[in-house]
C-alpha cells in the first residue's frame, strides 16, 4: 500500500493541513495511521464529507451516467439498452429478436442466417439505442417540445419515412391518422394541444407516478407525429421517471395487451393501464436488486 503525507492529500483534496490532521485525529480517514507523530495516510483515500452532508445515494440516474460514459457490458445501462431498445420497438411490430438487438448493440454488426430483415427495423433500433442516451443526458432537463421532437428525429432519422416527402421527422404530423381505429389529434391542433400538456404538467409542484402514467396516455391521444409516437411515449416515461427519482418500467411482450387496454379503456378505468405498468414497475425493482441499486420503496 502506498502512504502520502499530510501535506500531499491536503493539496489533493484541496484543504488545509490542519483540517487534514483532524480529520485523521477523528477517525474519519479510513486507513490513516500515525508513525510516530506523523500521519501516514493511504494514497486512495476518500475524502471526507462536511458534517451535515449526506453519504451520496448509487441512485439509478447516477449509475446510468457512469455505466454510459464506461460503456461497461453486463450492468445496468446495458440491461436498460438492449431491454427498453428492444422491448419498445417490438410493441410496434419490429421482427428483430432480443438476441439480435443485444448482437447489434454489441458488435454494431448484424449476424443473419437464411433470414430476411426489414432495414428500418435495424435502422431505428439503432436510433433507439441514442434516444436512450439522450433520455439519460437530458434525465433533469424540464421537458419541453424541442426535448420531444429531438427523439423524434433521432429515432426516424434515416428509415424509409425518412424519405417520404409528406413524413415530418422531427416535426408535427400533417396528416391525419388514427390508432387502434381511434381518431387523434388533428395535424393542425397538434401543436396547441401539446403545449397545453407540457404547461399543465410542468406546473405540478410534485411529478408522481400517476402523473407520468397520465401524461403518457394524454400524450398518445394526441399522437402528435406521423409515427413513433408510442416509442417516443415510452422514452418520456422513463426520464420523467428518472427525473422525478422514481422507479422506472418498460412494457415488454407479456404486457403488450394490456398495455393496449388500459390506454383505450383510460377514460373509464384508469386503473388498468395504472396496474400494467405498477407490474412492469416491479419487474424492474428485480433489476434494480440484482444490481444494488438504491430506490424508494
Amino acid at each position: 500500500m502506498k502512504y502520502l503525507s499530510v501535506a500531499e492529500i491536503a493539496k489533493k483534496w484541496g484543504l488545509k493541513e490542519r483540517s487534514v490532521r483532524n480529520y485523521c485525529n477523528k477517525g474519519r480517514v479510513l486507513g490513516a495511521f500515525l508513525d510516530g507523530k506523523t500521519w501516514m495516510i493511504p494514497f486512495n483515500a476518500t475524502k471526507p464529507l462536511r458534517k451535515g452532508m449526506k453519504t451520496p445515494k448509487n441512485t439509478l440516474l447516477s449509475a446510468l451516467k457512469e455505466q454510459k460514459e464506461t460503456k461497461r457490458k453486463g450492468e445496468i445501462y446495458h440491461k436498460v439498452q438492449i431491454e427498453l431498445t428492444y422491448n419498445s420497438n417490438r410493441i410496434e411490430g419490429s421482427r428483430l429478436t432480443l438476441e439480435q438487438t443485444r448482437y447489434i448493440y454489441d458488435t454494431n454488426t448484424i449476424g443473419l442466417v437464411n433470414e430476411t430483415i426489414n432495414v428500418d427495423d435495424v435502422v431505428e433500433t439503432v436510433n433507439h439505442f441514442r434516444c436512450v442516451d439522450v433520455i439519460i443526458d437530458k434525465a433533469n432537463f424540464v421537458l419541453t417540445e424541442s426535448l420531444i421532437k429531438e427523439l423524434h428525429k433521432i429515432l426516424k432519422n434515416g428509415t424509409s419515412d425518412s424519405r417520404k416527402k409528406w413524413f415530418a421527422v422531427g416535426d408535427y404530423k400533417r396528416v391525419p391518422n388514427e390508432v387502434g381505429g381511434t381518431e387523434t389529434t388533428r395535424p393542425e391542433a397538434v401543436q396547441h394541444e401539446i403545449k397545453s400538456l407540457l404547461r399543465d404538467y410542468n406546473a405540478k409542484k410534485k411529478i408522481s407516478f400517476n402523473d407520468i402514467v397520465e401524461f403518457h396516455y394524454q400524450f398518445e391521444k394526441i399522437h402528435p407525429f406521423q409515427d413513433g409516437n408510442g416509442r417516443v411515449g415510452r422514452l418520456i416515461m422513463f426520464k420523467e421517471c428518472l427525473k422525478h427519482n422514481i422507479v422506472p418500467f418498460i412494457i415488454d411482450e407479456n404486457l403488450k395487451l394490456f398495455y393496449y387496454r388500459g390506454l383505450k379503456e383510460w377514460n373509464k378505468h384508469k386503473g388498468y393501464l395504472i396496474d400494467t405498468c405498477l407490474t412492469a414497475q416491479d419487474n424492474f425493482k428485480k433489476y434494480l436488486d440484482y444490481f444494488r441499486i438504491e430506490y424508494e420503496q
